[in-house]
């Protein structure tokens, strides 16, 4: 190679190599290297014609938005109100999205474009919330507004993003056939408002739902309404609705499963009252078969004491009439794995005062060897102890023994101590623990005026994880005394129990039913150990 190619190519070499750095370099640029995740939605710069704007007569709308976007389930999301023969068709170019109308506009009528959360950025997909445009083809818009708060029908908390929207009188046979047209999402205070709304009739509902679609599905989606029409003539403030959950009209199983450890569990779309289960297949099955209920009714365990059968059909009654029978079946060489363990009601290994030691079992227990068992008393073996069947509960037993302050107790369950159905024994189970000290503890007495004699009211004790300690019934003027509560928050729930059945019931749309009323005690009840503290419970009016 000569001198002068040398040069050449070694130029041409340099080159190539700043062009590829170049490249290198501007792509690295671009490459996030990591920081705050994006959280804020694309912001509206212009909308073109302006929002609201009267004797419209444009073709097209344009909105003009600060960064590049996206449009998401627009099918879900957009709608326009009143609704057209041929719905608007929606175009991004750039940063501007074109909503064009095919078709040609009723005159002297206002239309409301909402874009629900259709509109993200790219890269986040932060929605930009309750986007609307509305516009009049008339010299004047409709301007009548429906504003209120959302809340949870059992805890009072406000809902975020639950969709508030009504349908005129005359369509109210849509619910829950199809999207309605006239909505709007609930900020975090559960506030909504519907606005340029025209005067009609209306019904008025909410939605919490799980998949988007502004449609309500019983099974998944929580829903709330208000019982009588609104006739909208003026503006109309405080139309607060609570969401909840109805119950299932027809009983189904959705779900039925033959567990590793060879049970069979059902699950239930309904909470019964007092429901009954037959094993109709193999019949000889049904005497020595063991169950448990939830504690709601709403599913079921089932042990079958012989598993050689290639399939089983258990029958769920309720109050003696039979609601569906299910068909499980196993392959013929399915094995099953079963290991017998024990869970105790202690409190970080403390047993509280009044309380009875429990151990529950994961399988109905057959029988029991005492003499694999042993209580040691500050390292003293001891004999005294008594265990007893829960007469409710065919999983667990109570362990009692006159506890004493400030002593250990050691004990054990040796391999075998425990015979389940199955055949199923215990490995070693050891269990540690002390009688809690009473100063630990502390007492609320609390009394209770309803507003009115005779009627019932469901008073629940809950605590700062939201479980309820204790529940108790008030027809009249009553004074309660709860003991050896753990120092903490706890608070108080009262439910109207108009039915005085005992337990909160939930509403029904069809049925025009609202959920019992529940009214939460703002004020927050702090306990502390050694301590007593007394408290007047005012309910409210209903």
């Amino acid at each position: 190679m000569t001198k002068n190619n040398n040069i050449v190519f070694l130029r041409n070499f340099t080159i190539l190599f700043l062009i590829v750095s170049l490249i290198y370099s501007c792509a690295s640029i671009q490459q996030p290297q990591g920081g705050p995740r994006d959280t804020t939605p694309p912001k509206i710069l212009s909308m073109e014609p302006k929002d609201e704007t009267t004797n419209f007569t444009s073709k097209k709308v344009v909105i003009e938005l600060d960064e590049y976007f996206k449009l998401q389930n627009e099918f879900k999301e957009f709608s326009v109100s009143p609704e057209m023969p041929k719905p608007p068709v929606l175009k991004t170019k750039g940063k501007k999205l074109e909503i064009s109308f095919p078709d040609s506009l009723e005159k002297n009528t206002t239309y409301t474009l909402n874009f629900g959360k259709s509109v993200a950025d790219v890269n986040e997909s932060n929605v930009v919330k309750n986007l609307t445009y509305v516009f009049s083809t008339g010299p004047k818009l409709d301007s009548l507004s429906i504003k209120g708060k959302v809340t949870n029908s059992l805890t009072g908390e406000p809902e975020l993003d639950a969709v508030a929207f009504i349908l005129p009188l005359n369509r109210d046979t849509l619910f829950g056939k199809g999207k309605p047209s006239i909505y709007t999402l609930t900020d975090s205070s559960g506030n909504y408002s519907l606005k340029n709304l025209r005067s009609d009739t209306y019904k008025l509902y909410v939605l919490k739902e799980k998949s988007g679609d502004k449609i309500y599905q019983q099974a998944t989606d929580e829903i709330g309404f208000l019982k009588d029409s609104i006739v909208l003539t003026k503006n109309m403030d405080s139309m607060n609705l609570k969401v909840f959950k109805e119950d299932a009209t027809v009983f189904r199983i959705i779900d039925k499963r033959l567990n590793p450890d060879g049970s069979i569990l059902l699950t239930f779309n309904q909470k019964l009252k007092k429901p009954e289960a037959i094993i109709l297949d193999p019949p000889a099955l049904d005497a020595s078969k063991k169950i448990k209920f939830s504690k709601n009714n709403d599913s079921l365990k089932v042990w079958l004491t012989d598993l050689s059968f290639d399939s089983t059909k258990v029958s769920i009654k309720e109050n003696g009439k039979l609601l569906q029978t299910a068909t499980l079946t196993r392959g013929k060489k399915e094995t099953y794995t079963r290991s017998l363990t024990a869970l105790n009601n202690l409190d970080n290994r403390a047993l509280p005062p009044g309380r009875t030691l429990k151990f529950t079992f994961n399988f109905p227990i057959e029988s029991f060897d005492a003499s694999k068992i042993t209580l040691l008393e500050d390292s003293v073996d001891t004999k005294n102890f008594t265990l007893t069947k829960d007469s409710l509960d065919q999983l667990s037993y109570y362990f009692r023994y006159p506890w004493k302050q400030k002593t250990m107790y050691d004990i054990t369950f040796a391999p075998g101590a425990f015979t389940a159905i199955f055949k199923a024994q215990n490995k070693e189970i050891k269990t540690s623990l002390e009688l809690g000290k009473k100063d630990d503890y502390g007492t609320l007495k609390v009394k209770i005026v309803p507003p009115e004699k005779q009627k019932s009211y469901i008073l629940e004790i809950i605590d700062g994880n939201k479980s309820i300690v204790n529940t108790i019934v008030v027809k009249q003027d009553t004074s309660v005394t709860f003991s050896n509560y753990k120092g903490g928050k706890y608070f108080i729930r009262i439910t109207y129990d108009t039915n005085k059945n005992g337990v909160w019931d939930t509403g029904s749309v069809a049925l025009g039913i609202q959920p019992e009323k529940i009214w939460n005690e703002p004020k927050e009840l702090s306990i502390r150990p050694n301590w007593e503290r007394n408290e007047v419970i005012t309910i409210p009016k209903e």
